[in-house]
């Protein structure tokens, strides 16, 4: 809250009649105000605090609607190209496509996509109702539109969720509950008694303590452990944006010290430097550079540019009109107002000014206590209770701990952003056919487009459920499903997150009770991680390694693959059997011991230690390090014979080497299977090359065609379904045009291309 917001444009009389700004000007320069320390620094007395009529009244003070019409313009904005984009509607027929076989994780069960055409329609609605929020139009009715598909659409899919998604949806509902069309908005050309009006201060007191609490409670669940200690997004120090700090800092700092600690920082201190007059510009400036880094670190659609909108929330309310008024005249028709004097609203409280002489130079005005009405008390009492909730709800989990895993809550509301990441090694789902006793595999992520199920018990015991339904059509009676995933949270251990000897078809589950069938996190052997930077560093470039470990009465079944030709079982700690399948041996090691494991076969590792056994898989991949020793030799190959030292002559099979030389870009035909793939690679990383040295506008054309193209895919696809409900669906061979027409790429299909070249070259650049 601000000082200026506290500005009490117009007088409202006793019997509550708003009065003229000329009537109310005199007494305003008559009795000027001493500002106290506290309300110069806060916006508000004590005495705002004493009693439920002055709070009620703080919150209904007038203030300038010009900074909240300004980001309620921004934030429908973002959430038009948020549709288009983050939201899906490019890609909506692939996620709902009617008649496929899908396991969905709604949050209800009973909530279920329509067919199709009537989704994009869902979709027509939101994307109309962000519309009407940017421009201010029909500004109640586009909140609704908004809000209601979006939440329908939020609560569909669990998998998808994510904290900033959620504080789209918190912000959507803030709106519909403020007069944020009183600042320009169409709407206000419409209606001149609500153009440049007052709103009440709560409408800011909200936003403002919804962005202090994303910065404050994401800070507060960075105190973790693991953050501190710089186990959460260690990978993020390899980056190139962190770059400029590495010339002063070894990697090591640089993820200890900026990554995790100045991230913990800039959380715990953004929302108060943004309160703060003195420090405003400070957090201005940190919390921009903060969001236009993560904007380029991470996938997160709008998120970052929506921070970004917010900031301004904490500056002065007429901010935009001291910032529009520096623009030429010419231009003032089409920007928002720089008239410095709102009008009065029937949504705030007025202090009225009672004289108790007829001379007021004798007796000053006295303060009268304002008239409140009933949608002030409701503004008062939604601000105290949604902020509550908002405080309460992220550590709610010990109400909902059916959602409690390794980690609190359903990922989404609890503000605990990249606090945790998570690998998965191994994931194995076993069916038994209730009738025949029958068992067999199925593809982790069968009849699913997500992966999020495995970290998620409530999401696993849905996609049991429906694996139950779907597996019989098979002819699988009566299905039995087990799930044996593992996970390695925060550079731990790789182990088991849930009993792979219960079946989840038939596990009981509730949103308030704990999971029995899940396994708990070991937390004591977290100081490994240190011992595995050791072991780590003491390897070659060529040898990997996956630390395991394991619960006592369990065993791992693995198979090795035939290209990973050095594979051995190393123990670190408990007591671990090593059964070689094939051979029908087994082996029992203790911590320090080590056995070769043969390729191209299974085996299986027992726990047969009272505690958790510990041990570590150690391997090369011969067959890629056979090839990228052949690559080595080719290339210098290639290298004397660019340079003329080679003068032995080539055979037909290396011939392509010297054809491939010229930069026209052409493909070279080649015999041996050897040669041509390292022609292509080396071709690929010729790209790869180019593509990161393009200039500025290159890479700023490049980014605006492909968002064209997703974008147009987007609304093609979206006219199609529209025709559809209208006046039915055409002859197959006209909607197979249609559809191929919507699905044409930029040229060079340069879209999908960037991850051909990550799967090329990703080793060398990790």
């Amino acid at each position: 809250m601000e000082a200026r917001d506290a500005t009490a444009g117009a007088m409202v009389r006793n019997d509550g009649e708003e009065q003229t700004a000329n009537e109310a000007a005199a007494p305003k320069e008559e009795t000027p105000q001493v500002k106290s320390k506290m309300e110069t620094i806060f916006g508000f007395r004590k005495e705002d605090l004493t009693s439920w009529h002055s709070m009620v009244t703080l919150l209904n003070r007038p203030a300038d609607p010009a900074s909240l019409g300004i980001f309620r313009c921004l934030f429908g904005l973002l959430m038009v190209i948020d549709i288009t984009q983050e939201r899906g509607l490019s890609h909506l027929d692939y996620k709902y496509l009617d008649g496929a076989p899908v396991c969905r994780f709604p949050l209800f069960n009973v909530l279920q996509p329509l067919p199709l055409d009537w989704m994009y329609l869902v979709y027509v609605v939101m994307f109309f109702g962000a519309l009407g929020i940017m421009l201010g139009c029909f500004y109640r009715l586009s909140c609704l539109m908004f809000i209601s598909t979006y939440w329908y659409i939020f609560f569909l899919d669990k998998t998808a969720w994510n904290n900033h998604s959620y504080l789209y949806g918190l912000i959507g509902f803030q709106l519909t509950l403020m007069d944020a069309n009183r600042y320009w908005s169409i709407d206000g050309l419409r209606r001149p008694s609500i153009r440049n009006a007052h709103v009440p201060l709560w409408n800011y007191t909200v936003l403002r303590t919804q962005i202090f609490m994303v910065y404050f409670l994401a800070g507060l669940k960075k105190l973790d452990a693991d953050w501190v200690e710089g186990y959460s997004m260690s990978y993020l120090a390899h980056h190139s944006l962190f770059d400029p700090f590495k010339l002063i800092l070894p990697v090591e700092l640089v993820n200890l010290l900026v990554v995790h600690a100045g991230g913990l920082v800039l959380d715990l201190t953004a929302g108060y430097l943004l309160f703060f007059d003195a420090t405003r510009p400070y957090g201005i400036f940190f919390v921009s550079y903060f969001h236009c880094m993560n904007s380029q670190l991470f996938s997160i659609g709008m998120f970052s540019y929506t921070m970004l909108a917010t900031s301004p929330i904490f500056c002065h309310a007429d901010w935009p009109r001291r910032f529009f008024a520096r623009f030429p005249g010419f231009l003032r028709a089409v920007l928002p107002l720089t008239s410095p004097d709102p009008q009065p609203s029937t949504s705030c409280v007025y202090n009225r000014i009672q004289s108790t002489s007829s001379n007021p130079q004798e007796t000053p005005p006295v303060a009268k206590a304002p008239k409140l009405r009933l949608k002030h008390r409701l503004g008062a009492i939604f601000t105290i209770l949604y902020i509550s909730e908002q405080l309460f709800l992220p550590y709610s989990h010990f109400i909902t701990q059916g959602y409690n895993n390794w980690t609190n809550g359903l990922y989404g509301y609890s503000w605990d952003m990249m606090v945790h990441s998570r690998s998965h090694q191994h994931v194995k789902i076993t069916y038994k056919d209730g009738k025949t006793g029958e068992t067999g595999y199925l593809n982790p992520g069968v009849f699913t487009q997500s992966r999020r199920w495995k970290d998620h018990g409530d999401m696993l015991k849905q996609y049991a459920t429906c694996l139950n339904q779907f597996l019989p059509r098979y002819n699988i009676s009566e299905p039995e499903i087990y799930f044996d995933i593992w996970v390695s949270i925060n550079e731990r251990f790789q182990q088991r997150i849930f009993d792979p000897r219960v079946d989840i078809v038939k596990a009981e589950w509730s949103p308030f009770r704990p999971s029995t069938w899940l396994m708990p996190l070991l937390v004591d052997l977290s100081p490994w991680r240190t011992k595995f930077q050791e072991i780590e560093g003491s390897l070659d470039n060529q040898t990997e390694i996956v630390f395991i470990a394991d619960f006592p009465g369990l065993h791992l079944e693995n198979f090795v693959s035939e290209d990973l030709g050095n594979t051995s079982i190393s123990v670190l700690q408990g007591k671990v059997n090593v059964e070689i399948v094939e051979e029908q041996k087994n082996y029992t090691l203790q911590p320090g011991e080590q056995i070769k494991v043969p390729a191209g076969a299974y085996h299986k590792v027992y726990t047969v230690s009272e505690h958790p056994s510990c041990y570590m898989y150690i391997y090369v991949n011969t067959t890629e390090a056979a090839l990228q020793e052949n690559f080595t030799k080719l290339y210098e190959l290639q290298e004397r014979v660019r340079n003329g030292t080679e003068t032995e002559p080539l055979p037909p099979e290396l011939q392509p080497l010297i054809a491939a030389d010229g930069d026209d870009g052409s493909e070279v035909n080649a015999t041996d299977p050897i040669v041509k793939l390292f022609l292509k690679r080396q071709r690929r990383m010729k790209e790869v090359k180019k593509r990161r040295e393009a200039g500025a506008m290159e890479r700023l054309e490049r980014f605006a065609v492909k968002k064209y193209y997703t974008i147009r895919r987007g609304f093609l696809m979206t006219a199609i379904a529209i025709r559809n409900l209208a006046v039915g669906l055409p002859p197959l061979e006209q909607l197979a045009r249609e559809v191929a027409f919507a699905n044409m790429k930029e040229p060079q299909a340069e879209a999908n291309q960037d991850e051909r070249l990550k799967d090329e070259v990703g080793h060398g650049e990790l």
